[in-house]
């Protein structure tokens, strides 16, 4: 696992795998969570007794796992798949204290020696890491920010929807809790309160030092955000890409874990509590040739590369198109609203956060230069990080082999623009639902194909339009409200 970082290039700690079996004998573990994510981005796992576990299966991989039973993977009539563990993912989990248990993460392999499985999102990620170097990088940089509530409870009744459905949610932060803290947080003020309205700093400092120690995912700053009744932020470290995607990963996975340990329930739902903020994953990207930030430009006035342009106007190209994969739920558009601190509007700026892409612009001078980056502010975290970091990479790079021109950044508050004054400037807006966004990948894919295939476009299309024809053919509680007496 990768775990320290020296002025923007991480450095990453190679296992071997006798080495892995030499930590696993000197740390007593019982067991190993062999771990692999689906194409929609969820986690899996299957778990291996270390009295039965051998170099052999580290090289060759276990044939443990069929692909019919994980969405998006294979059909049933050619399920056989095989696990591949990777040495450098190794890691102790730390509440697992009954029958010590590590993990390690999974490439995924088609049976009978066939290869790997194009589907595997991980595979996709290391896919578009040759592919930056086909194009002269060396390598990129990620960082994302991820977001998420944790709540004391939440309820939902889905089990008969003719009858009706419901949901809620308890918490004591929230200013509808009838046991709260006595210092409840309004919606939209939730950004950087002090204890003891910030019920969660206990919580936040075990979970970072968990990725820290035992999951080589550095940590630094972590707060509660901007929404009520539990919205937390905890920043981690820049990384290779796909580093940063198992990161992103083990963070979901730690942060859900550790909530369940205090008798809560953590989140990554985009928008789970109305007329609030959502949950984003800003990522930040840079590209770069041995020490060489190729985004730094030091006689430009906010130190942006042409190359960082071009890359720049690459992701605003084909914005539409990568909401399908960076906000793949219904709910992610709940959070794609003005006023919400949500970006919405396909143009860029440096400081201004109301655009979607972002020049952070803190410091300045080449001492700096490591820090210059891109921030794509549209992802959430109910994306998967492996394909978003890669769909973003595939958007990039074809702005700088067509040389994409973002246009000038925008430096006024675009919430408080009219329609009319937006269309003089030609700032246009992202979809505004999952089935827009899916339209604008069929007719926009082209720039992806050095990286994903049609077939992994296609799947990826049909399994949000399911979840799309799933909200779309149920009533919604509101509309009650709304509707009932007319």
């Amino acid at each position: 696992m990768p775990y320290k970082v020296s002025q923007g290039k991480p450095i990453q700690v190679v296992y071997s795998i006798d080495e892995v079996f030499s930590k696993i004998q000197h740390e007593a573990i019982k067991f190993i969570d062999l771990q692999f994510t689906s194409l929609t981005g969820r986690f899996h796992h299957t778990t291996i007794a270390t009295d039965t576990f051998t170099a052999q299966q580290m090289r060759e991989g276990l044939p443990k796992l069929d692909g019919s039973s994980i969405v998006g993977f294979t059909t049933i009539d050619d399920s056989d798949l095989v696990i591949k563990p990777d040495p450098n993912t190794y890691a102790v989990i730390p509440w697992m204290t009954v029958n010590k248990t590590a993990r390690l993460l999974c490439d995924v392999y088609l049976g009978m020696g066939r290869g790997r499985l194009e589907r595997d999102p991980r595979g996709i990620a290391q896919r578009a890491e040759n592919h930056l170097k086909e194009q002269g990088f060396d390598y990129s940089v990620w960082g994302p920010e991820i977001e998420f509530f944790v709540f004391d409870k939440v309820h939902w009744d889905v089990l008969t929807p003719y009858k009706g459905q419901s949901y809620s949610i308890e918490s004591i932060e929230s200013p509808w809790s009838t046991e709260g803290t006595g210092y409840p947080m309004g919606l939209q003020e939730g950004y950087y309160p002090s204890t003891p309205s910030d019920t969660l700093t206990h919580f936040r400092n075990e979970c970072a030092d968990i990725l820290n120690t035992y999951f080589g995912v550095l940590c630094d700053t972590h707060h509660h955000e901007v929404a009520t009744a539990g919205q937390c932020e905890i920043d981690i470290r820049h990384d290779y890409l796909t580093n940063a995607a198992d990161a992103t990963q083990s963070y979901k996975f730690v942060i859900r874990n550790v909530a369940k340990q205090h008798g809560k329930v953590a989140t990554l739902m985009p928008k789970p509590i109305s007329m609030d903020a959502g949950s984003g994953m800003h990522t930040n990207v840079s590209l770069w040739n041995k020490k060489k930030n190729m985004f730094y430009d030091p006689d430009d006035d906010i130190e942006l590369s042409q190359v960082g342009r071009y890359f720049c106007g690459g992701i605003l190209e084909h914005a539409k198109a990568l909401c399908a994969f960076a906000n793949p739920t219904t709910n992610s558009y709940h959070r794609l609203v003005p006023g919400y601190e949500a970006p919405v509007y396909i143009t860029w700026s440096g400081r201004n956060r109301s655009a979607i892409v972002r020049v952070p612009l803190h410091f300045k001078g080449e001492e700096y230069a490591f820090l210059k980056r891109l921030e794509f502010r549209a992802p959430d975290p109910a994306s998967n990080p492996y394909v978003v970091f890669s769909s973003v990479l595939a958007a990039g790079l074809d702005g700088i082999k067509k040389k994409i021109d973002p246009g000038d950044e925008v430096r006024e508050d675009i919430y408080k623009m009219t329609k009319a004054e937006r269309n003089k400037r030609g700032i246009e807006i992202l979809p505004s639902n999952l089935g827009d966004a899916l339209d604008e990948l069929e007719t926009d894919r082209k720039f992806l194909i050095p990286i994903f295939s049609n077939d992994i476009i296609d799947k990826i299309i049909e399994l949000e339009r399911k979840d799309q024809h799933e909200i779309s053919i149920r009533p919604h509680p509101h509309e009650f409200y709304l509707y009932f007496d007319v």
